[in-house]
């Protein structure tokens, strides 16, 4: 598996798409700092996004995500009173749009957007989403964005169409569109995104967090890594530094305790098999090392996450009551 496939796949991510809007004339919506990190398309018309002290000009084509958990502001008119989502979308049409602004008669002159989220898994922050700008805008101008449109458009065809299934498409194509958005942030390099993703952007960084990501249990040390990449070991270093924000080691011993993080939450393996999986052959070490990076030690973890599961399980077992 690849290093972005894998980060993802540590990271638990789903995605949730939420109904449609459509405003005319002069408006502005209001939204409550999301859960999970918030994602928009634009479909058709011009508005803006006020995020904090950002404020995007949007236009068709262009889509958005917010990796900060803050109140955000959509609006044609950014001087307009903005109403609050909330009130906005507690009504929609058939097709599960709701609607800001004049009458719905004429769709010619309108701004048409489609959204959801994506929610992540205990670790993700640290894993993806730390990595990333506050707000992203993915510009329609720019040659790479061409998947993502084609992924926005499937996504509103499947869910205007209502079809048998067409949530768990479009929530599969929105996985795919978020794929795409990282992609660009690798093309992008470290100048947007540190961490695994600046690290991808970097030759030479990529092809060691490759041979780390294939045998992460092996007792690398910069100078093997830095032979197999065939580079110096103060030109790896550096490398490492200026686009990860660690250097090697550092790198290795964080993804060894993240892959160690997700064997504790998924099953019930001893903590020195757990440890062996990771290059560690004293358990005490690992500990040691696994309450440096995630912050508690592997015992508190397991123990935590399971309560958080159980009480995950609970809620969704009361919501179908």
């Amino acid at each position: 598996m690849d290093p972005l496939s894998e980060l993802l796949r540590l990271a638990e991510v789903s995605a949730h798409i939420s109904a449609g809007l459509i405003g005319r004339g002069r408006w502005s919506v209001a939204f409550d700092a999301p859960v999970g990190v918030k994602f928009n398309a634009v479909l058709r018309g011009h508005c803006v996004l006020r995020s904090g002290n950002d404020i995007i000009e949007l236009k068709a084509g262009d889509c958005f995500l917010l990796s900060a958990s803050r109140p955000f502001v959509i609006a044609t008119d950014l001087d307009a009173l903005p109403r609050p989502a909330g009130e906005v979308f507690s009504l929609l049409d058939t097709d599960g749009t709701a609607h800001i602004g004049g009458g719905r008669d004429n769709y010619e002159d309108c701004v048409s957007l489609i959204g959801g989220r994506f929610d992540f898994g205990t670790r993700a922050r640290a894993l993806l989403i730390d990595q990333l700008p506050p707000v992203l805008h993915i510009s329609s101008d720019r040659p790479e964005a061409a998947t993502i449109r084609s992924s926005v458009a499937l996504i509103n065809t499947e869910m205007r169409s209502r079809e048998a299934g067409a949530e768990i498409v479009a929530e599969s194509v929105a996985l795919a569109m978020l794929v795409g958005v990282l992609r660009m942030q690798v093309v992008s390099g470290p100048r947007v995104a540190r961490g695994l993703l600046g690290g991808l952007h970097n030759p030479i960084v990529a092809a060691a967090i490759a041979l780390i990501h294939a045998q992460p249990a092996h007792r690398w040390t910069v100078g093997e890594l830095a032979s197999a990449t065939s580079v110096s070991r103060s030109t790896l270093a550096s490398h490492f530094m200026s686009a990860v924000g660690v250097g090697p080691l550092g790198y290795l011993t964080s993804w060894r305790m993240e892959l160690a993080a997700h064997r504790l939450r998924q099953g019930t393996d001893p903590i020195s098999a757990i440890a062996d999986s990771v290059g560690y052959s004293s358990d005490s070490a690992f500990s040691v090392a696994f309450k440096r990076v995630i912050g508690e030690s592997p015992d508190a973890f397991r123990r935590h996450e399971q309560t958080r599961h159980t009480s995950i399980q609970k809620a969704a077992c009361g919501s179908l009551n």
